[in-house]
């Protein structure tokens, strides 16, 4: 209704918003949607609801939306709206190339003379006649998501990315890495991974998968593609980037809109750790990590433990090494499962992915907060033992802020907590040594002296120290200008939605696009369908003020 992703609470703004775009848009008549579940008593953050899934449109585009109503004695009918949810669905004339609207392929059977899929797929990749309507930068879950959602609409897109080959993101990860979240909430848009596959996906398996969707999908993909700069020509209307390749290949695209699927954070975080230099040894990022494989026998010292420090450490003490962790910051842990799934308990209920997805969105962020602060005191009941033994060893724990916890700490700082897997257990019982960074002295050449003066030796030290913000890969892109427009990224400031993310910002034709594979594939539907709103003169490429 405001082509921008936006909440209000109250019973009074709601009506004035609700008053004033069903004028503007011309809402037609709400009706119950067919094609979902009937309305049903469910329960939604701890309350119980009558949920009813809707359909209307408005003058420019079919939408769907979510009513919830809870028990109020105080009303005539004794129930009250408690939130009340809409979404477009599709662009009226501007739908998606899929199902009855798929293409027919005619013509490449009857055209004999002419060129072939094939043939116009490697005409399409190669650029060589047009510019790309959409530059997308990152091929990861983010950037295949979005080019996806685009290519449906009819919306040219290229993406680019500096790995040489599609899926690299997660093929070139440390050895033993699986993803941490199950298969069913990890789907990529229009193709749901083989039913046949695992509950927690192996990366290298990941990797083919990122491999074969791009190629069904039919995404034009530049691998061993770095964007060096790009600059807003005003007058044009375009981008003016500049692209190399690893052998210094390069070359100039002017697309009129770029976006940025780097992920939460691009940039390994390498602090400044003070005494650091001294070591002689390699310190590598954790991002430069492959297998423990290659320090059996040796000694490690892995500083971080958010998820990447936990399972390098396992790694490296499976592969024979003697390992040593680093705990900087309080850290929240759960078991991977049950605890770690519970956010996740939605998908289990036999609804289809996209309904359970639909619900999902719906949920207004504090109502998240409270369902997530449920979960998290769930998890903490089912991982009491182990949150005991961590804390008598002297791991410091947090459960996020207000008990939010994991989620929130990702949509908040993008880390800063683990699913164990096993590595706690191994820290429990000794097997991983764990030291407080304010017990340590000095580092030295060959490793480390503590405070009591121990000291600690090591052949490597990994630092699983996360990574820098998104608007610091901005600001090195595009400028200091450009990142001032745009402002912070990810994380909720003072409103309910993630900065910047998935919306118009402060940059005309500048979007951006991270998060989960559940958060990308959502999103990448309402950013896709503001793009082509952009590309077809119905929604402004100037992000709306409170006043236009």
């Amino acid at each position: 209704m405001t082509w921008c992703l936006e909440t209000y609470c109250g019973a009074s703004l709601i009506a004035e918003k609700l008053q004033h775009t069903t004028a503007e848009n011309s809402i037609g008549k709400l009706e119950l949607d067919k094609n979902a579940t009937p309305p049903s008593l469910v329960n939604r953050a701890g309350t119980d609801v009558i949920e009813a899934f809707l359909t209307f449109n408005t003058s420019v585009a079919r939408c769907r939306g979510i009513l919830r109503l809870s028990p109020d004695n105080g009303e005539p009918a004794g129930l009250r709206a408690w939130t009340f949810f809409t979404a477009i669905d599709a662009l009226a004339g501007f739908e998606e190339k899929t199902y009855r609207n798929r293409p027919t392929g005619e013509s490449y059977s009857r055209d004999f003379q002419g060129p072939n899929w094939l043939d116009k797929r490697i005409a399409a990749v190669g650029y060589t006649d047009r510019e790309p309507d959409v530059l997308v930068v990152g091929g990861g879950q983010a950037g295949l998501s979005i080019a996806a959602r685009l290519t449906q609409l009819g919306v040219d897109t290229l993406i680019v990315d500096r790995n040489k080959r599609v899926g690299d993101n997660w093929r070139n990860r440390y050895h033993a890495l699986t993803l941490h979240n199950q298969l069913h909430v990890n789907h990529l848009p229009y193709m749901p991974f083989p039913p046949t596959w695992p509950t927690y996906i192996p990366k290298d398996m990941l990797a083919l998968w990122f491999e074969s969707y791009a190629a069904a999908m039919e995404l034009n993909f530049w691998c061993d593609m770095d964007v060096t700069s790009a600059s807003f020509d005003d007058e044009q209307q375009r981008w003016l980037v500049d692209l190399s390749k690893a052998d210094g290949t390069q070359r100039k695209i002017s697309p009129r809109h770029m976006v940025m699927a780097t992920g939460v954070s691009g940039i390994p975080n390498l602090p400044d750790i003070e005494g650091l230099s001294s070591f002689a040894g390699p310190k590598i990022h954790s991002s430069q990590y492959k297998d423990g494989d290659d320090w059996s026998g040796k000694r490690a010292i892995v500083i971080g433990c958010g998820n990447s420090g936990h399972d390098i450490a396992q790694d490296l003490h499976s592969s024979g090494a003697s390992v040593t962790m680093i705990q900087r910051n309080p850290s929240l842990v759960v078991n991977i499962e049950p605890s770690a799934q519970f956010p996740y308990k939605l998908y289990d209920e036999g609804r289809s992915n996209d309904e359970c997805d639909f619900i999902t969105t719906s949920m207004p962020t504090p109502l998240v907060k409270q369902a997530h602060r449920h979960f998290t005191k769930a998890a903490q009941s089912a991982d009491k033992t182990l949150l005991e033994g961590l804390k008598n060893i002297g791991f410091k724990l947090d459960f996020g802020d207000d008990n939010t916890g994991w989620q929130f700490k990702y949509l908040t700082r993008g880390g800063g907590y683990y699913f164990n897997v096993g590595c706690s257990n191994l820290l429990v019982d000794g097997k991983i040594d764990l030291v407080q960074f304010g017990q340590i002295d000095h580092f030295t050449q060959s490793g480390m002296t503590m405070s009591d003066g121990k000291k600690i030796e090591a052949d490597i030290i990994i630092l699983a120290t996360g990574y820098k913000p998104q608007e610091v890969l901005v600001k090195k892109i595009f400028g200091d200008d450009v990142a001032t427009r745009v402002g912070p990224i990810w994380g909720f400031g003072e409103g309910f939605e993630l900065r910047n993310m998935y919306c118009q910002t402060g940059q005309p034709g500048l979007w951006f696009i991270a998060g989960s594979f559940a958060q990308c594939r959502i999103n990448s539907k309402y950013l896709a369908l503001q793009i082509k709103a952009v590309e077809e003169g119905i929604l402004s490429p100037h992000k709306r003020t409170n006043n236009s």
